[in-house]
């Protein structure tokens, strides 16, 4: 069982890596709720087998860290979206 689901997990994470970036036009981000909020930064995330655009959002920080923006990543094959995260 657990061959099976690492060579599941495989095929995922291979799939993830594209030739060609998506496109897409992202919204413009609308007022600053507060001062506490941030600007998290449009995303991409992988479901169904593409990559989906996911608007920006404001968002409220966690005590003490920073958003880290996604970003492109160059691998063999392509390029994978790597996502944002708090730092």
């Amino acid at each position: 069982m657990i061959l099976a689901f690492g060579f599941l997990s495989t095929l995922s994470v291979k799939a993830q890596v594209v030739r060609e970036r998506p496109h897409h036009e992202f919204g413009v981000r609308g007022p600053q709720p507060s001062p506490r909020h941030v600007w998290r930064d449009d995303e991409w995330e992988w479901r169904g087998g593409a990559y989906v655009a996911v608007p920006g959002v404001w968002v409220e920080p966690e005590h003490g860290r920073r958003w880290r923006a996604g970003h492109w990543r160059r691998e063999r094959g392509g390029e994978r979206w790597q996502a944002g995260r708090w730092r």
